[in-house]
């Protein structure tokens, strides 16, 4: 089981990558997993950029390329469906921000972004693929900071036209050097299991990196994957969301460090970490309250009280006491009320996080997709 990979020149430990999830995965949630991880993350991705609709594409209309310097190595994702201007953006994001790498989006399946026919979208005008794939390799190549190409994709639009393996090979040969398979089609979204027999094909045919993406929730679930499926690491997103903890679990089980149970303290002493996090970044303060009662909803999911039975869910009182908070002040005097009383003997058990699955992505418009080739 490889517990390591090279993205070009650089040493990726452990295996792991935090998936980007657009109004989740921004440079604070990032920082909070780095930290809790002691540093041992692999790698960062921005959420997506935009690139369509700029007339010449500017740095600072996208909040999305804020980065810390604790993030690296860090890769910038890019989407569009103009190779024109997915070019340009990359070009000028590699030479003024200086990521690790850039990376291309073919796997969102929202419907603003895939019916337009970017994102997953892509998977059903390859030809368009390849052709964004080349300018944008082109345009680094041109560059004065020559850096990686990556590639993020599912598996097909559909059932009935899975085409991951002709992705592969367009990727292979207009340079790109890593490629991030999720295992559902466009269709499904987030709903049903990710299919790894075919990230495992893919895996088993590629000449680059292959990275598995899809309900990765626990070490155990990584561990089994990457013996399975033959991947060079595995990508993380909803998973993280509801334990940002396990990049550094991971961490610990490659460097054969004990297992360690976590309490329920010490889970609920992120808060304020996270919360800073959010103020550094510009958030106001009910900006960030709501992104703690976000990971608050997600986190409680996982308490468990050991005197309690198995069917009393003891994390929901937790959930419900932290949700209905009105302001900042409130939120934490409610925290430290929990750390001194009902959450005193809880334990976080994140291994009770097994349905992370949302809904199908079926309402689409098509029209303007391939407007403007």
């Amino acid at each position: 089981m490889l517990k390591s990979f090279k993205l070009r020149n650089l040493d990726v430990f452990p295996n792991t990558i935090l998936s980007p999830m657009d109004g989740v995965t921004d440079a604070p949630f990032r920082r909070l997993c780095r930290v809790l991880s002691g540093n041992r993350m692999g790698l960062l991705v921005s959420e997506f950029v935009p690139t369509d609709g700029d007339a010449v594409f500017c740095l600072d209309g996208h909040k999305q390329l804020k980065f810390f310097p604790e993030e690296r190595p860090f890769g910038i994702q890019i989407f569009g469906r103009f190779p024109d201007k997915m070019a340009a953006a990359a070009k000028k994001i590699a030479e003024n921000l200086h990521p690790e790498f850039i990376e291309v989006n073919a796997g969102c399946p929202a419907p603003k972004v895939a019916g337009k026919g970017s994102g997953s979208g892509l998977l059903r005008d390859l030809p368009r693929l390849q052709e964004i794939l080349h300018d944008v390799r082109a345009a680094l190549d041109n560059s004065n900071v020559d850096i990686p190409l990556t590639l993020k994709c599912r598996i097909g639009w559909d059932d009935q036209s899975i085409n991951v393996m002709e992705t592969l090979k367009i990727a292979e040969g207009e340079g790109v050097e890593m490629l991030t398979v999720h295992g559902r089609t466009r269709l499904q979204g987030y709903n049903g299991l990710a299919n790894w027999d075919w990230i495992g094909k893919v895996a088993a045919a590629a000449k680059i990196p292959v990275i598995g993406n899809g309900d990765v929730n626990s070490v155990a679930t990584a561990r089994e994957r990457l013996e399975t499926y033959g991947v060079s690491g595995v990508s993380i997103g909803r998973g993280a969301m509801h334990n940002p903890w396990i990049f550094g679990q991971i961490a610990d089980a490659w460097e054969g460090k004990p297992e360690r149970q976590m309490t329920a303290i010490e889970t609920l002493d992120v808060f304020p970490l996270y919360y800073n996090f959010k103020l550094e970044d510009g958030s106001t303060e009910m900006g960030a309250l709501g992104r703690l009662k976000q990971l608050a909803a997600r986190l409680c999911k996982g308490f468990v009280n050991p005197e309690f039975d198995a069917e009393n869910d003891a994390g929901m009182q937790v959930r419900q006491t932290l949700l209905t908070a009105q302001t900042a002040a409130e939120f934490f005097d409610r925290l430290q009320a929990l750390k001194e009383g009902f959450a005193s003997n809880m334990l976080f058990s994140p291994d009770r996080l097994i349905n992370l699955n949302g809904a199908k992505e079926t309402e689409l418009r098509f029209g303007d997709q391939f407007a403007g080739r």
